[in-house]
């Protein structure tokens, strides 16, 4: 039976009026169908607010849409904005914040994703637009319960910073924002969070791309999204690595804890990670299986290229300033499209820094609120080949191709590529 504190009983009351009482009631919905026996406080939500990605629950009207996709709820209401107890930052969007012309989207849908940005900026929503929203503040410390509409972001947020969450849906997440509560279920319960598998890294560990490549591996050999816990003889991880290998881990499998010996603040020790079990599968991440994920992921071969997107998940401002360095003298290719993804936030970092006009200059840009996965079909027309230098671009790509080539590897070929206007195989 589903407990509720005085102040959470005053909200499904209605006592802080119906707005706020409608969400509750959804919420306390969830926990029912969950099994779960309480709430618990939500202190960061992360969720899409401008025009959604792909399309769903487009409406002219922001209130019907906002019923729609983040209430999920039959009867007419307006948008009241989010609880003072929650920070609430925005993941990914449809079209580019800045300029929509590179992925062929209109000025006119630029706009009108500005405006539905500023209404939920009003309600007490920060606008960034990133799948990584701890790089610009939304960090969710060790023990705090927060929930996220973005895969790789649960990793993160869960194996590094031993944060508490759950990846949700947005109308659940939405919830949680109003109201400042979630059910107390999945990996917002200690004894959920333990693993109960191995796997051992036997391959090659040392740049950003082997841990791109490692992660993808680590998904696609998953058995049941049984949580492991990683083991080998690897270092020098940073966020950049971490954040490659939670992506690609994401992409190819439902994960959304994943323990590092001796890095995840809840396992300092494998017998930690496993919470005192005696015996567990081990699996074996071998230079065989990484070799493997790289053929599924690069075609061969050399072909032209016309779309080059690099930036998956957003760079980090050390990234960008590294583009800027590789790209400083060269010139892209006309007819090719060069986009450099990241937030708002360090895009305008890196416009005060000079990296922004280092890579204008050479005819590429920097994109923000997304990624071509997430902005529509609409730039891929009459692209036959594509250079991406992530694992998770190189797989879900694919289907917006048809028969065009994809091309899978480092910022610098990803770069080369673009300025050539041909793929060639290394």
């Amino acid at each position: 039976m589903l407990k509720l504190t005085p102040y959470e009983q005053q909200m499904l009351d209605g006592e802080f009026g119906r707005y706020k009482q409608l969400a509750m009631e959804q919420v306390v919905k969830y926990a029912k169908v969950l099994g779960a026996e309480e709430l618990i406080p939500i202190t960061k939500v992360h969720l899409n607010m401008g025009i959604p990605p792909l399309d769903y629950g487009v409406d002219d009207d922001f209130n019907e849409a906002f019923r729609r996709v983040y209430m999920a709820v039959d009867e007419k209401i307006l948008f009241e904005g989010f609880s003072s107890e929650c920070f609430v930052q925005t993941d990914g969007g449809a079209v580019d914040q800045y300029d929509p012309k590179p992925m062929r989207h209109s000025q006119e849908m630029c706009d009108l994703n500005r405006e539905r940005e500023l209404i939920s900026a009003r309600g007490g929503t920060s606008i960034v637009g990133s799948c990584t929203p701890y790089l610009a503040g939304w960090l969710p410390m060790r023990g705090e319960h927060f929930v996220t509409t973005e895969s790789s972001n649960v990793l993160f947020c869960n194996a590094v910073l031993g944060a508490m969450g759950n990846a949700n849906g947005t109308a659940s997440c939405a919830w949680s924002a109003i109201t400042g509560r979630g059910p107390k279920w999945g990996l917002h319960v200690p004894e959920n969070r333990y693993a109960s598998v191995e796997f051992r890294i036997e391959c090659q560990c040392e740049t950003p791309q082997d841990w791109d490549v490692i992660g993808y591996t680590l998904g696609r050999m998953s058995k049941l999204n049984k949580i492991p816990v990683l083991t080998g003889s690897f270092h020098g991880l940073d966020i950049i690595r971490l954040k490659r290998m939670f992506s690609a881990i994401a992409t190819t499998s439902g994960l959304e804890m994943l323990h590092i010996e001796g890095f995840t603040p809840e396992a300092p020790t494998k017998e930690a990670a496993l919470g005192g079990k005696t015996d567990w599968p081990v699996y074996h991440i071998t230079q065989e299986e990484y070799d493997e994920s790289f053929r599924r992921l690069c075609d061969k071969g050399n072909a032209p290229v016309q779309l080059v997107s690099c930036g998956c998940p957003h760079y980090t401002l050390q990234e960008i300033r590294d583009c800027a360095n590789y790209i400083k003298g060269k010139h892209v290719k006309e007819g090719v499209t060069l986009i450099f993804w990241t937030n708002s936030s360090i895009r305008e970092a890196a416009r005060l820094s000079g990296y922004l006009d280092i890579i204008e200059a050479a005819g590429a840009t920097i994109g923000t609120n997304g990624c071509p996965l997430v902005q529509g079909a609409a730039c891929y027309e009459g692209v036959t080949g594509m250079a991406v230098d992530a694992a998770k671009q190189a797989h879900y790509n694919r289907s917006y191709l048809k028969n065009g080539h994809m091309f899978y590897g480092t910022m610098e070929q990803c770069v080369d590529a673009a300025v050539s206007g041909v793929w060639e195989e290394r």
